[in-house]
């Protein structure tokens, strides 16, 4: 069993959710590309985030192996729990409220893994704990929709941004500046170009 744990003021588990939504490049535009085309897609991606270790990445690879059909409908549950997610917040970081129906799918995820959840003590307070069989396809998927729901009851959900550029970027962030101004993706990548884009319009201006 794969013990996770996920707390309401813990910012790397509230990012987890948000970091699963950009799994998705130029998700706000016409033409979003899709980085998830596998389920070993998917597990390299836990992989990397730290949310399966090598050895269960590996395990979950071999049963893929031998339930392909399972994996693909694995993965496609996966990424509509993604979609789920990033529209609940992206109407978040519009002042709007989510749809009843992405909340019902988003407490439907929850209820099928709630069996074994319990409240345990912290370092820090007390958590909500939870088993997740590693052996079974959907484990990756189970700490992530926890991700989404922790962060949505905490005061963290107001500190949720989405990228400004104007091109659809779409980038989701936990916007952790003091004064809460946060705009980009990043200042290098989105907000360097805005900021040339910018400086081209006043100078045609003075032109």
């Amino acid at each position: 069993m794969l013990k996770s744990e996920v707390t309401g003021s813990d910012q790397e588990a509230s990012r987890l959710c948000l970091e699963f939504a950009n799994t998705v490049r130029w998700h706000a535009s016409q033409h979003p590309e899709e980085t998830l085309h596998s389920y070993a897609d998917l597990v390299t991606w836990a992989q990397k985030v730290r949310l399966v270790s090598d050895h269960a990445a590996q395990k979950l690879l071999g049963y893929a192996a031998g339930q392909p059909g399972e994996a693909s409908r694995v993965l496609e549950r996966a990424t509509a729990l993604r979609e789920t997610i990033y529209r609940i917040f992206v109407a978040l970081t519009h002042g709007q409220s989510p749809a009843e129906a992405d909340l019902a799918e988003l407490s439907h995820t929850l209820t099928k893994m709630a069996r074994g959840a319990r409240i345990v003590k912290t370092a820090q307070g007390f958590a909500w704990n939870w088993d997740v069989n590693e052996d079974t396809l959907d484990s990756p998927i189970w700490p992530i929709a926890l991700s989404a729901a922790e962060l949505l009851i905490s005061e963290a959900r107001k500190r949720v941004g989405q990228c400004a550029d104007d091109r659809g970027c779409g980038w989701l962030f936990l916007d952790t500046s003091k004064n809460h101004s946060r705009r980009w993706c990043d200042i290098n990548d989105c907000g360097n170009r805005a900021k040339q884009r910018r400086h081209y319009d006043r100078t045609r201006k003075h032109t």
